[in-house]
């Protein structure tokens, strides 16, 4: 697969919760970060951070994506359910793509443009 394929790939899997494709599509050392907050690095550290913040549903809307050799760059929608409340969240998104897996992923976006709706 391509970077960009890898990347759709990735998105694909998140908007069906399919964590075991998620999770096959990182490298073990992979580094990410949620910019603003606090990175993690290993595949097994960005389990424990998705896992302390669970989902009911996700759905990633890519508006554009563009690729220079293996990094990635997206602009995005993110919308999750949680708790029965919708968090809308606009994302630039940066990855880095080694041996047909993700090895460095960054997410960009102001925490004060999150804004939770009730409902579905």
């Amino acid at each position: 697969m391509s970077p960009t394929q890898v990347v759709l790939a990735f998105v694909d899997a998140w908007n069906r919760l399919d964590f075991a494709e998620i999770y096959r599509l990182m490298a073990d050392d992979i580094f990410y970060h949620n910019i603003p907050l606090s990175p993690c690095v290993g595949r097994q550290a960005v389990k424990a951070y998705m896992d302390a913040w669970p989902v009911d549903q996700c759905e990633w809307v890519v508006h554009h994506i563009a690729a220079n050799g293996p990094v990635v760059l997206t602009e995005r929608t993110d919308t999750f359910v949680k708790d029965g409340k919708q968090i809308v969240v606009p994302v630039m998104g940066a990855f880095e793509i080694e041996d047909g897996v993700i090895k460095s992923w960054r997410d960009y976006f102001d925490l004060r443009a999150i804004k939770p709706k009730a409902g579905t």
